[in-house]
């Protein structure tokens, strides 16, 4: 299995490479994150950070762009589409939180994009870019394969914790709901509020706070992993109905949540 490379290592030389700052790519908020539910009636910029005019590294095949993140009837949607840039063929859609979050219950409803080469990611995120340690928790949506979604984290920039676990009925024929818990001792994995997933070995928890992303986003290099680009004649998008936050140990915060039926 190949090892998951959403992010984002790369970005600070990359960034220097092209005359951008990688801070404004990375909106800096250091204070605690607080429990939150986002239904996207509206993108509170306090809450939420657009990334525009960067990409990640040279695997991937798309700059992200403001104009393929939107909103409409709660739902977030996160697109790909040909658009020239100055060094890419395509643009593609990514949000942020601005704060950190710790320990607590992570989720969100989402359709997944299907094709070939793409990724829609949804995962936590802190490194290099706000001068800390690579800690990162993963569910990423490989496009080739709808039918199942790659777990993994990465603990000081070491991952190599990859597991694919299987989605009922495919990620991107219905929206699906995935959370992770993620405490001192342990890491627990759901689809659909069913565990599937839990990590207890030191050496793969993450132990840094971290910002949440939502991510759409394509690569015509990584084949062994993604499996070979091809830009489907019919526009690719992702979409995000809800995406939450609950604090260990407080209360859950709609009906459907994890958080509700944790022991």
């Amino acid at each position: 299995m190949v090892a998951s490379i959403s992010s984002r290592i790369a970005f600070v030389s990359i960034a220097l490479g092209l005359g951008m700052t990688p801070v404004l790519a990375f909106a800096q908020e250091k204070q605690p994150g607080k429990s939150f539910v986002e239904n996207f009636a509206s993108l509170d910029k306090k809450r939420w950070y657009v990334s525009d005019g960067w990409s990640n590294g040279a695997h991937q095949n798309c700059t992200w762009s403001k104009g393929q993140v939107s909103l409409k009837d709660n739902t977030l949607t996160l697109g790909f589409a040909p658009q020239k840039t100055k060094d890419r063929d395509y643009v593609c859609g990514e949000i942020q939180t601005n704060a950190r979050y710790s320990y607590g219950t992570y989720e969100a409803r989402i359709k997944a994009a299907a094709g070939s080469g793409f990724n829609t990611s949804f995962f936590s995120y802190i490194g290099p870019q706000q001068k800390q340690p690579w800690d990162e928790i993963d569910f990423e949506f490989l496009g080739k394969d709808p039918s199942r979604v790659q777990l993994n984290t990465y603990v000081n920039g070491k991952g190599g914790n990859e597991k694919l676990v299987g989605v009922p009925e495919g990620a991107d024929s219905k929206y699906n709901d995935y959370a992770f818990v993620w405490e001192k001792d342990r890491l627990r994995y759901y689809v659909n509020g069913q565990l599937v997933h839990t990590v207890t070995d030191p050496a793969a928890l993450p132990t840094h706070p971290q910002k949440i992303f939502l991510s759409l986003w394509a690569s015509d290099k990584m084949k062994s992993w993604l499996g070979a680009f091809s830009m489907p004649s019919a526009p690719v998008s992702a979409e995000f109905a809800r995406v939450a936050f609950t604090a260990l140990g407080e209360a859950c915060q709609f009906p459907e949540s994890v958080a509700c039926s944790l022991d």
